[in-house]
């Protein structure tokens, strides 16, 4: 490329960039307001079930490592 043709697109390479047209450049993606006025029973009881779950069988796994490690330990 010709010094001269690199002088005369360097503004067009330094200019911001622009979005292509005004409406299309809009986000077809928006937050909604959750509706506080009728819960997903279904996704509230499979999120306090799991919880649950998960907090059971951590207390009971904790409970099994410190008997093994009492075992191991001749602690016990």
């Amino acid at each position: 490329m010709a010094p001269s043709t690199l002088l005369r697109s360097l503004p067009r390479l330094l200019a911001p960039a622009r979005l292509p047209g005004g409406s299309s450049a809009r986000s077809k993606f928006y937050v909604r307001e959750p509706l506080h006025d009728k819960p997903d029973w279904l996704k509230v009881g499979l999120t306090l079930g799991t919880s649950a779950f998960l907090w059971i069988y951590l207390i009971q796994q904790h409970r099994e490592d410190v008997l093994e490690y009492k075992r191991r330990n001749g602690l016990e």
